[in-house]
């Protein structure tokens, strides 16, 4: 009998470890010929174990596609909305490794706060230690599924600043329907509190996505939730209006950088690609929000 020596591949074991994966396809880009984008801390965020941990997974080209895409749309978004929309602070929750403070150029009397866990902004502080910031920065350890703990932090911001953009990209997917209403409640109840960005998937992208790494995200305690039917139409029956809407489809043609997804899940999403368009649903992509301050708040107990 021969004993096979062959190791498991590694699979993500927490939050943190799904950062380090979107740190690893964000370094790829970057290092790309023709890269739409560059992050030179990408690599150094992701580590050896956000490699191991990306290559170990199915489809690594779709999605570090998708996630070149989602970052460059990002940050078009953030650096117009920056320079543009009168802001004077973003909010960046669930910021994993996300280094844009670092290397967009930013407005320098912005103020930047990335917020995720503990172990995450720990691991942040250590490789960021020696980079320089564009723009001013702070870090903030908080877990944001913590709602008493968010309601004072958003509180205190909402006294602080006048015009704040929130960011949240790669979170919402992942919070339950009810979690993300409160979110969005939250998020309204402050004044201050004038865009948010994000982005949304699809029920026909997310089964995809369930299908093919769901049990892997499982183990990182992670559970792909939100993908409702009315896109941003969800948000909007928070307070928050769509003003600019990217959808993956476009954006991809924009950049010459097709998405290589399976053929018969890249037919449904062409077929429906119209009914994103005109009407924003079941939308695959990113959205940039303002808030309505006359707005009636919908129940979110």
């Amino acid at each position: 009998m021969v004993e096979n020596n062959q190791s498991a591949p590694e699979r993500p074991t927490s939050i943190a470890d799904t950062a380090r994966i979107v740190a690893f396809y964000r370094a790829l880009e970057s290092e790309r010929s023709n890269a739409l984008f560059h992050d030179p801390y990408a690599r150094q965020c992701a580590g050896a174990r956000g490699a191991a941990l990306a290559h170990a997974l199915p489809s690594i080209d779709v999605a570090s596609a998708v996630v070149a895409q989602r970052t460059l749309v990002f940050d078009e978004l953030i650096r117009r909305t920056a320079t543009h929309g009168g802001i004077d602070a973003v909010l960046n929750l669930a910021a994993g490794f996300d280094t844009r403070a670092y290397r967009l150029p930013l407005p320098r009397d912005l103020q930047w706060l990335d917020v995720d866990l503990p172990q995450v902004i720990a691991e942040r502080q250590l490789v960021l230690s020696g980079a320089v910031a564009h723009c001013q920065v702070d870090m903030v350890a908080m877990d944001v599924t913590d709602r008493g703990a968010r309601r004072l932090l958003f509180g205190r911001l909402n006294k602080e600043r006048s015009r704040l953009l929130v960011v949240t990209e790669g979170l919402l997917l992942y919070l339950a329907p009810r979690e993300v209403a409160r979110l969005a409640a939250d998020l309204h109840a402050a004044p201050g509190f004038a865009f948010w960005l994000t982005d949304l998937m699809s029920p026909i992208a997310a089964r995809q996505m369930r299908r093919v790494i769901g049990n892997v995200l499982t183990s990182a305690g992670a559970t792909l939730q939100f993908a409702p039917v009315n896109g941003a139409g969800f948000l909007g029956r928070h307070g928050w209006r769509p003003i600019d809407v990217r959808l993956s489809l476009a954006e991809a043609r924009r950049l010459g950088r097709p998405i290589p997804l399976p053929r018969l899940l890249s037919f449904v999403v062409r077929l429906i690609e119209p009914l994103q368009t005109h009407a924003g649903w079941m939308l695959d992509g990113s959205v940039l929000l303002r808030r309505q301050p006359n707005f009636e708040r919908l129940s979110s107990h």
